[in-house]
């Protein structure tokens, strides 16, 4: 109770005086490079007085490197907004003159054949400080212009002994371009006399609010796969150098105090040693000591925990680093009342800082013994009765390819097959497959991305409980318990061009398995070609030889011209093969001229956004139509879609969120004019309940049971409930519009919400069902289980003229579920297709 009430008057105070003194950051006793300007100078107003935006952050920082000799300053990405994304590398300058010999010796650290020889006691230590993932948790990204200035002018054997045994790495704004939205929000909504009022529009973020990067895309769950650019550069220098500390830098809600970790210990991932929570536990009584100097409330073990290795305090875990995540209570603007009293923007900002120096000290001081775990971390070989992943194989060379690239930037060594191998009954062609060795360094981060985990000692999860990679990719793989024959290792992974097989003024075709087959349709229809799907097989003559083409097989009709010269263009662009062919008359299946052909229409989309819609999944869609397949997509409010013409677009798409303000009679007359909804989780419930759809959701099961527990562990059993992120086995119909591309009967799918169907009863309107032992991996509670048994995945329905798609799941979950993407895609390409309507078949 004395340190809440420390805080209050310690922020009364802040807000009574105005601006705070560069004092109440930093360290006392300590003398100052006077040729360094402080960023009250630089910027001309006081750390916390506002928020920094991006551009005058890196400008003061570019500022330093100039002015100071411990200072060195690099452009590692940029963002969807252009945007640079800046790493400062901060040490002696007797440690600058010979950084690249530093880093080589650091990274033997990795290398057991190399590692023991080190001298631990004279290498320096490397911290990586990153500030603010989520741009509008700013008290991080504030909070490092002050301890950049402290190590840029400090003086005094204190910073010249720490400069001279670290390496200390600076990411000072990871998401710049929410950081910027949200700093631009709570400047201009700012008062000169401070309003602390919660209901102020200060505290009120606009739709989709600076939390999320262009793209909407929450970038701390992206350190794994890596698919946004600001991840992509980052982990470049992360791997480069190889962090004995990584700090991670957020705010949490306004009535929380500070956090450091360890989180909650049943929650870390098994295959974390022991020594990383051992070493994260001493780190934090630095923490609480530097807390306890400015009498700030603080705590640990709860709440948050460190299992996924897609977020930054837990990769470091899982590569022989020490990941730190900090929590501090956001004020959310400049001043906010809360349940502890006042919360201003300096408070914050200081603790923040506080945590950057406890962080250094401890670097300083644990030095050897956190160089130490990293080369023990490294010399624990594998034991896992699994001695490699082969996978490789399908016709979609283009997954396979982006599946090698996730390895890689992951620094994990893939190798193609020095032979075909059949491994459980799986045939792997050494062409086209590639094996991952478990003797090898980072063979825990590889069993962590292929483990199919369905055994937990806790049940609840701050984030999802199972990514592995061959599902999400939909690539065939295996599990070698023997030794494979490794080809040569991939160095340069070559995307896979496709190829033009002859030419012809009638018609060619491509098939749809490959991931940019859309891609390439889209740019066809947009150019003017009639392009037809298949809805059943065909045996073509291509070249004087018979071709098999599958469902969702496309025909492009020439109309007397060869389109030859564009085709190359889009099988070096998009990997897909075209297939002349000089006749509609075919030896097998379907003729070219068959009414069982298709034709497609350009999709015109418009999908809502705005307040109730899920930002992020909504930005799963714009960023995998408008960056992978080139589609242009009209996104608008609800309240716009609510009074304009729909009848311009072929699709309205529904993502997760409430929807309950949107005219449902409105949406049905555009479904009845012959238009396509396509409505995801959430918004397949809704359309369910407005009776758009005859659908029944069944009701979500409660962990309440009849009798009496202690209100202590409510939370323990309601969150026992949710299914956060698990992977489930579904059953495909191949022959349905929605499966088009997938030559399989089986296909897993991610879930992490607790919406299930009823079965319709119609035997042709559920193209993927839930198989009847349907778990493949993460946590699922036995209640939950049980009604995804045999439950419907996808539903898709007439109403009118028109179509409704209904998926109970996402199937862009965070842009690297590639396998699932192509059900989307066919909703946009052949839902118009499923059973005729305005834009299929003959009527039109």
């Amino acid at each position: 109770m004395k340190k809440i009430l420390l805080l209050f008057f310690i922020t009364l105070q802040i807000n009574s005086f105005g601006q705070v003194a560069d004092s109440y950051y930093l360290p006392q006793n300590v003398n100052y490079n006077p040729k360094i300007p402080t960023p009250k100078q630089f910027l001309g107003y006081q750390v916390g007085e506002q928020h920094v935006t991006p551009y005058e952050q890196y400008a003061y920082m570019k500022e330093l490197a100039r002015l100071s000799d411990r200072f060195k300053v690099e452009v590692y990405g940029k963002t969807f907004e252009n945007r640079e994304l800046l790493l400062l590398t901060v040490t002696s300058p007797q440690n600058h003159a010979k950084l690249d010999q530093i880093k080589a010796e650091h990274q033997k650290l990795v290398n057991p054949g190399q590692s023991g020889s080190l001298d631990l006691k004279k290498m320096p230590i490397v911290v990586w400080m990153g500030y603010s993932v989520h741009g509008n948790e700013a008290s991080g990204t504030n909070s490092n212009l002050m301890s950049a200035y402290y190590l840029a002018a400090a003086q005094g054997p204190g910073v010249d002994s720490l400069l001279n045994e670290a390496i200390i790495l600076i990411d000072p704004c990871i998401n710049a371009d929410g950081g910027n939205r949200f700093a631009t929000w709570v400047n201009i909504n700012r008062s000169n006399n401070l309003v602390s009022d919660i209901n102020s529009r200060e505290f009120s973020e606009t739709w989709p609010n600076g939390r999320t990067n262009h793209y909407w895309f929450d970038l701390n769950r992206d350190w794994l796969y890596q698919q946004m650019p600001e991840s992509k550069g980052r982990l470049v220098k992360f791997y480069e150098w190889r962090p004995n500390i990584l700090t991670d830098h957020h705010e949490m809600g306004s009535a929380s105090t500070f956090f450091f970790q360890p989180g909650i210990p049943s929650r870390t991932h098994p295959l974390t040693p022991k020594s990383n929570i051992e070493l994260t536990a001493k780190i934090g009584k630095y923490h609480a000591q530097g807390l306890d100097r400015i009498n700030s409330a603080y705590y640990t073990q709860e709440n948050y925990d460190d299992f996924y290795y897609g977020k930054g305090s837990t990769l470091p875990d899982v590569n022989g680093s020490i990941g730190i995540l900090f929590e501090q209570a956001s004020s959310r603007g400049h001043l906010q009342e809360t349940v502890n009293g006042l919360l201003s923007f300096p408070f914050t900002i200081r603790n923040q800082v506080s945590a950057t120096f406890s962080t250094l000290k401890a670097a300083r001081e644990m030095r050897v013994e956190l160089l130490e775990h990293m080369r023990n971390f490294y010399k624990e070989g594998s034991n896992d009765a699994v001695k490699a992943y082969v996978f490789g194989g399908s016709k979609d060379a283009v997954k396979t390819w982006e599946m090698v690239n996730m390895l890689k930037r992951n620094q994990v060594d893939v190798y193609k097959l020095g032979k075909d191998e059949t491994i459980d009954g799986n045939a792997f062609d050494k062409a086209t497959s590639f094996a991952v060795p478990m003797n090898q360094p980072q063979h825990r981060l590889i069993k962590s991305m292929f483990e199919k985990r369905t055994k937990f000692e806790d049940s609840l999860f701050y984030d999802i409980s199972a990514w592995s990679l061959q599902y999400c990719m939909n690539v065939p793989t295996a599990e070698a318990k023997a030794a494979v024959s490794l080809g040569e290792k991939v160095h340069v992974n070559e995307f896979p061009k496709g190829k033009v097989y002859g030419n012809s003024t009638y018609a060619y075709f491509f098939e749809w398995n490959s991931y940019f087959a859309p891609r390439t349709a889209y740019e066809l229809l947009d150019k003017g070609y009639t392009l037809k799907v298949a809805i059943e097989p065909l045996t073509a003559i291509v070249g004087g030889k018979e071709q098999k083409f599958d469902y969702g097989s496309i025909q492009i009709i020439c109309n007397g011209n060869d389109p030859g010269a564009l085709l190359q263009t889009l099988a070096d662009r998009d990997g897909v093969n075209f297939y002349a062919t000089t006749t509609g008359l075919t030896p097998a299946g379907i003729d070219l001229g068959s009414e069982k052909f298709r034709k497609l229409k350009l999709p015109k989309v418009l999908m809502l956004a705005g307040p109730g819609v899920n930002a992020n999944d909504a930005g799963e869609i714009w960023h995998l139509l408008d960056q992978r397949i080139n589609i242009p997509l009209t996104f608008a409010d609800i309240e716009t879609a609510n009074r304009v013409n729909l009848d311009k677009y072929t699709h309205i798409v529904l993502s997760g969120g409430n929807y309950n303000n949107l005219s449902d009679e409105k949406i049905r007359r555009f479904i009845q004019g012959g238009g396509v909804l396509v409505a995801m989780t959430e918004a397949a419930e809704w359309a369910a309940n407005k009776k758009l759809a005859s659908i029944t959701v069944k009701p979500r099961p409660d962990n309440n049971g009849s009798g009496k527990r202690p209100y202590v562990l409510q939370e323990k059993y309601s969150g026992a409930m949710e299914t956060a992120g698990t992977i489930f086995e579904t059953k495909i119909d191949p022959t349905h519009p929605i499966c088009f591309g997938y030559p399989q009967e089986k296909l897993a799918l991610f879930k992490d919400n607790n919406i299930f169907f009823e079965d319709t009863k119609n035997p042709y309107n559920t193209p993927i069902i839930f198989t009847s032992n349907p778990l493949i991996a993460g946590y699922v509670h036995p209640k939950n289980e049980a009604l995804i048994k045999n439950s419907p995945a996808v539903i898709t329905q007439n109403l009118g003229a028109g179509k409704i798609i209904l998926m109970s799941e996402n199937p862009n979950f965070r842009a690297f579920w590639y396998g699932t993407n192509k059900l989307f895609l066919n909703a946009l390409f052949f839902g118009h297709t499923i059973g005729g309507g305005r834009f299929g078949g003959e009527e039109e």
